[in-house]
């Protein structure tokens, strides 16, 4: 009887050999996920210094800030926002992204100091911005300043 269930459970040395497998999968899993947690705190001027990540982090920034972009003009058009609401909030999300992707306070700076330093390509928008947000006569288009902001993101190194 004992030796039945031996050969029915495949022996008395069957789990030795898959055992340690799962052990190194488990093993590295635990690794992962410490890896994963320690790099998605990292500050992120941090992760612009690591090379290995530096591309990555860009990326997932890019996208992620031109995903927002996209998502202010939908909830303007399904009337969530107004034009000015939009402008306003198009502004932050690229002042915003400029910070995260350089490490420079674009959010703190007046359109002129932007203009004067690294940030300068974005400063004729950021200005756009600022002028339909505060000039009710400004001649603006909330889907093409957006379109406009997207491209500035996508295409910022």
């Amino acid at each position: 009887m004992p030796g039945d269930l031996l050969r029915y459970v495949g022996g008395p040395t069957a789990y030795l050999s898959w055992w340690p497998w799962l052990a190194a999968l488990l093993l590295l899993a635990v690794i992962g996920w410490y890896t994963a947690v320690f790099v998605a705190t990292l500050p992120t001027s941090r992760l612009r210094e690591i090379p290995a990540l530096r591309v990555v982090h860009a990326r997932l920034t890019r996208r992620r800030f031109a995903r927002g972009i996209r998502q202010i003009g939908e909830q303007r058009r399904r009337g969530e926002l107004s034009d000015a609401e939009a402008y306003d909030q198009i502004s932050h999300a690229v002042r915003s992204f400029l910070h995260q992707a350089t490490g420079v306070g674009a959010q703190y700076l007046h359109v002129d100091e932007i203009a004067a330093g690294d940030l300068a390509p974005a400063a004729p928008l950021i200005a756009a911005l600022r002028d339909a947000r505060f000039d009710t006569t400004a001649d603006a288009d909330p889907d093409r300043l957006g379109a406009q902001a997207e491209e500035l993101i996508r295409s910022w190194t």
